[in-house]
């Protein structure tokens, strides 16, 4: 569990959705285009974050993953690896 939590890709989104959140609390500008656009490429990052280690998690239990995954080069090896325990 720790491997999938504590992944890059998924601290770096927390640390900026926490960054963007407090940019929104902590000023009196309206809301912008450049706002969403922030918010909008945090959701994207935070979806491609939580989509790789859905990839991982279904390669380790023996399921096919899409070859435009991250993880597919590693498919081979991780399923060895959830064999071998």
């Amino acid at each position: 569990m720790r491997k999938y939590l504590f992944g890059t890709g998924i601290i770096g989104a927390i640390t900026s959705g926490f960054t963007l959140l407090r940019g929104l609390r902590g000023s009196d500008e309206p809301f912008t285009w450049r706002t969403a656009l922030a918010w909008l490429s945090w959701g994207i990052t935070l979806a491609l974050a939580i989509g790789a280690i859905v990839d991982t998690f279904r390669a380790g239990h023996g399921h096919v993953i899409g070859n435009d995954s991250p993880v597919a080069d590693k498919q081979a090896k991780l399923l060895a690896k959830r064999l071998r325990r």
